[in-house]
C-alpha cells in the first residue's frame, strides 16, 4: 500500500529533487546522487532523465496523486452541519448512530452524487471523524440511580458472594 503524502512531504521531496538537479548540473552521476541523497538509484536515474528532458521544472511536484475528492470543502462543511443534527433529523429514529451506509445515503440525498463506503469513510476522515464502537445505553437511563446502586448496593452484593 502506498502512503499518502501531504503538502509538507511533497515540498520536502521537491527540495530533494532540486538538490539532485544541482548535482546533475555539476556532472555528478545518478549513482553518486542516489548515495549522497539516500534515495534509490532507480529514482536518481528517473530524476536525471526528467532533468535532461525538461530541466529543474521537470522535477517539480505534480501535486497530490489520484483523483480529486468527490466532495468539495464547502460540501463537507454542509455535511458536517447535517451530521451534527443527528441521525433522527435524517429520519433514522430507531437507532441513533451514524453508519457509513447512512452517511453515504445522506451524501446522495444532499449532493445528488452516489458514493461508495470507501469514499464515505475518506470524507468522514477529512471531517476529523474516527471509527467508534457504539455505546449501547437506554435512552431512559437514570444516571443518579445507577450511581446510587453502584455505591450502596453493589458492594454488599460483592461481599455476599460465596467463593
Amino acid at each position: 500500500m502506498v502512503a499518502e503524502v501531504d503538502a509538507a512531504g511533497r515540498a520536502r521531496r521537491e527540495r530533494l529533487r532540486g538538490r539532485a538537479a544541482e548535482m546533475f548540473a555539476q556532472g555528478v552521476g545518478p549513482v553518486e546522487v542516489a548515495a549522497a541523497l539516500e534515495v534509490s538509484t532507480k529514482s536518481a536515474y528517473q530524476w536525471r532523465r526528467a532533468w535532461v528532458a525538461g530541466g529543474v521544472r521537470a522535477l517539480a511536484s505534480q501535486g497530490p496523486s489520484g483523483p480529486d475528492p468527490k466532495l468539495s470543502d464547502e460540501q463537507l462543511e454542509r455535511l458536517r452541519a447535517r451530521l451534527e443534527q443527528g441521525p433522527a433529523a435524517a429520519g433514522y429514529s430507531q437507532d441513533q448512530r451514524w453508519t457509513l451506509a447512512r452517511v453515504a445515503t445522506l451524501i446522495g440525498s444532499m449532493f445528488h452524487v452516489r458514493v461508495g463506503l470507501t469514499t464515505t469513510w475518506q470524507a468522514m476522515q477529512r471531517l476529523g471523524y474516527t471509527s467508534q464502537l457504539p455505546v449501547h445505553r437506554a435512552a431512559e437511563r437514570d444516571e443518579q440511580a445507577v450511581a446510587h446502586w453502584r455505591r450502596y448496593r453493589w458492594p454488599g452484593l460483592k461481599e455476599s458472594r460465596v467463593g
